[in-house]
């Protein structure tokens, strides 16, 4: 085979090669973005998932602040009427 065709055979290596590089470096790149933005909608999911146990605790809280106010009223009641119940003895 006559030289030229050999470096015409180089040069179109050369070229496959290069854009195989560039497809892969581009590939590359669009899977990091797309792990990016998986990322991005993970961290929101969790802030959501976050703020809403929060709530839940806040809620929590508050019911068990008005379960002990309800079981200290009911203590007081009974207090009271054993006070005022004629049959108890002394």
């Amino acid at each position: 085979m006559p030289t030229w065709v050999w470096i015409l055979i180089a040069i179109g290596a050369v070229i496959v090669l290069a854009f195989l590089l560039f497809g892969g470096r581009r590939a590359r790149e669009k899977r990091l973005v797309q792990k990016r933005e998986r990322a991005q909608e993970l961290r929101q999911e969790a802030e959501v998932q976050t703020r809403r146990a929060e709530e839940r605790e806040t809620i929590a809280r508050e019911q068990a602040d008005q379960a002990r106010a309800a079981r200290k009223e009911a203590a007081e009641a009974t207090e009271r009427a054993a006070r005022t119940d004629p049959d108890r003895e002394d």
